[in-house]
Parts: structure tokens; sequence; C-alpha cells
């Protein structure tokens, strides 16, 4: 399947502009999933949005709203969020050069690739690559991406650029309280040694393919077993696509809660009449 792009825009450097698109550069499809049944009825478990007292609700009537204490929200519409104008939504503007080194690996998050969207980019493009692996810098900026502005580092990849957003430093917990009580005492010399031999011993080139997920095999495995073994339990939920009565069931018991509610308060209040 195609990459498709996630963020569209421009790479700026002073006053050049680079369009761009970002794409993801990791993948989840060989990752095995499962998907909740409910054993007694072979029914696949859904999770719908609801109210209490009411039942479920439609999508489009949720808006955002920010805790102000005491169970108190304060409501937000969408339309107020995409209203806040920032550069950054379309712009990715380098705005400063670093060492690599300089970034602790406590900050990058996630990587993404960074490609030109046309020809015509592409020649600018390439300037910014190599000034970038001839200066050994890597590139900071920030881009609004789904609701959220990111720090990110850009930085030379092969024959293109690879960003890594980066945490903000306030989203990182401080290690003293965790490290601080780790005894500050010498160690043995001789296990040092022996320990600095090992790691000598095993040193070698980074290769991610010669490392596999062991637990993902695993589940292959023993899913490629069952589905040859004829025991095996299996239910079928495609009847399922199409709309159930469960929200209508839902909402029936609501409105029911809420008759019986007002059919004591109205024999409370004729009480107090009489």
């Amino acid at each position: 399947m195609a990459s498709r792009a996630i963020w569209k825009g421009q790479l700026r450097l002073s006053l050049v502009s680079i369009p761009i698109e970002i794409h993801s550069a990791t993948k989840t499809s060989s990752r095995v999933s499962f998907r909740q049944i409910h054993e007694p009825s072979g029914k696949p478990v859904k999770y719908e949005k609801s109210v209490p007292g009411i039942g479920p609700i439609d999508a489009k009537d949720i808006v955002k709203g920010y805790d102000t204490g005491n169970d108190k929200y304060m409501l937000i519409d969408p339309e107020e969020l995409d209203a806040i104008k920032l550069e950054t939504k379309k712009t990715f503007e380098l705005v400063q050069f670093v060492d690599a080194c300089e970034i602790s690996p406590l900050y990058f998050d996630k990587p993404y690739y960074v490609v030109p969207t046309d020809d015509l980019a592409q020649d600018a493009y390439r300037v910014v690559r190599d000034a970038l692996r001839s200066a050994g810098k890597v590139g900071l900026g920030q881009f609004t991406m789904r609701g959220k502005e990111y720090l990110g580092a850009i930085k030379p990849c092969g024959d293109g650029l690879l960003l890594e957003t980066l945490h903000y430093a306030d989203e990182l917990r401080k290690a003293d309280p965790l490290f601080g009580e780790i005894a500050d005492e010498k160690v043995d010399k001789e296990l040092l040694e022996v320990a600095t031999t090992l790691i000598d011993r095993k040193s070698g080139p980074f290769d991610a393919s010669a490392f596999t997920d062991h637990y993902a095999e695993a589940l292959h495995e023993l899913i490629e077993a069952k589905r040859k073994n004829k025991k095996t339990k299996s239910v079928s939920t495609a009847e399922d696509d199409a709309p159930s009565g469960e929200n209508v069931v839902d909402l029936m018991a609501a409105l029911k809660e809420s008759v019986k509610k007002s059919k004591a308060s109205g024999r409370s209040t004729r009480k107090k009449a009489s």
C-alpha cells in the first residue's frame, strides 16, 4: 500500500520555502491485533459514546470541556479551536541548528520521512539536505498536526530528510527522584573489568534486522496452529456490520428510568398536597 502523507506544507529556511509532505516512518501492519468478543453470545464488544440518563449520543453534539475544578467544565466549540491561527499549521520553519549529539535521547519521540512534493522542489530540498550533512547539524522547528503543535528536528537520512518529533521540556519527568535512591558507592574493580570485557566481546555495528519480535512470531504460530485445528472455536460477526438495536435498548432503559423517577416525584407531590 502506497504511503499517505499525514501533513503537507512548506519547509522554510530564511526566505526559501520548499513544498513538502511528511510521511510516517513506522508501520504497525505486521503486528497481531485482536478484537474483544463476548464469549457467551459470540458478538464483538462495542464501545459507544453515551451520557448517563440519556444513553448513546451523536458525535456532532460533542464539544470539548476544560476542567475548571469542582466538577465544572468550560465548554469550547471545535470551531473556536480551528480559528486559532498558527503559522505552523502550514509552515515548518528551521529556526535553530544544533549538533545532533546535543539532543538527549529522552527528547526523541517519533520518526517521519520528509519528501518534496514535486520535481521543482527537489533542487532546494537537496541543498538543505546536503548543507545539514556538511555542517553536521540538525535543524529545529515547529509544526501543527492533528490539533497539536510539535517540536521537531530535521536531519539528513540517506537521500532524503528525516523528521523526529521531540518532547517539550515540561513533558519529561525528572530522573533525580528515581536515581537519587541509588547508593553512590564505587563498584568492585574486578567486576568492572569482567563486565567491560563482556561488552567488548559483544560489541559490533548496529543492525536492526538482527532483532525480531519473538512474541509476535509466537502469536503468528499460535494463530496458524489454531487455524489448522478443526476443534478451534470461532464465531461469525458479519451480521453485526448492520445497524443493531442496542442504541434503542439503552435509550429505552434510560426513558423508563426517567418515567419511574417522574412518577415517584408525582406521588410525593400529591401526598404533600393532601
